[in-house]
């Protein structure tokens, strides 16, 4: 295998740091978006449950916002009854909002870098071939300018070559598919919060005094 590599020249170098990379932010994400850690199933009944006559204390509301995203995003609508027991419905939800904002671009992290690099590897493994092509053949030209050159060689050569394509498609392929279980996993996450924060910002003006 190394020695695949090293015919491969230089080109394969980046191909291999973008492997690294991207195999280090597929596992990062699969840890981060476990549902357990963004929306757990029963996370909101538990604290409509707890608030159903007044507000939790803030023990109660630094666990919740300790649980998950989602249990931030209904910490914060906590937090903002506790600041102010009459806040108006625009306030309330204007800092659950901004809670949710935040929360999102955390679930969405490391996305576009997963995402470039499914595009730019294909790319990096056909320059890489491209470069491996012309070594090739310039080396096969001979000095006085007539034809000729060993074809086992030059066969092997082009072979050689063209480990950057396919190296390049081997990182590519699995990045591009994690990026959209990923992306699709995000969106999902991302109305599940929001339905569920419309859901208790109307059951948190309902405790408002």
């Amino acid at each position: 295998m190394f020695s695949i590599i090293q015919a491969a020249g230089w080109p394969i170098w980046p191909l291999i740091a973008c492997s690294i990379v991207a195999l280090a932010l597929i596992i990062e994400r699969l840890i981060s978006l476990k549902p357990d850690k963004v929306a757990p199933s029963k996370l909101l009944d538990e604290a409509v449950a707890v608030s159903r006559s007044t507000v939790p204390t803030s023990e109660v509301v630094n666990q919740l916002e300790k649980n998950s995203a989602l249990g931030e995003v209904l910490a914060s609508g906590f937090r903002a009854l506790n600041a102010d027991p009459r806040c108006s419905e625009v306030d309330l939800r204007a800092s659950m909002e901004q809670t949710g904002r935040a929360v999102a671009h955390r679930l969405e992290r490391y996305l576009s870098a997963l995402g470039t690099i499914a595009s730019a590897a294909p790319l990096l493994g056909l320059l890489g071939t491209v470069i491996g092509m012309i070594e090739i053949f310039g080396a096969q030209a001979p000095a006085g300018g007539s034809t000729g050159g060993n074809p086992a060689q030059l066969a092997h050569g082009i072979s050689i070559a063209l480990y950057n394509t396919a190296f390049g498609l081997i990182v590519a392929i699995p990045a591009l598919i994690f990026w959209r279980y990923f992306r699709s996993q995000v969106d999902s996450y991302l109305l599940t919060l929001e339905l569920s924060s419309e859901r208790f910002a109307r059951h948190l003006l309902s405790l408002r005094k």
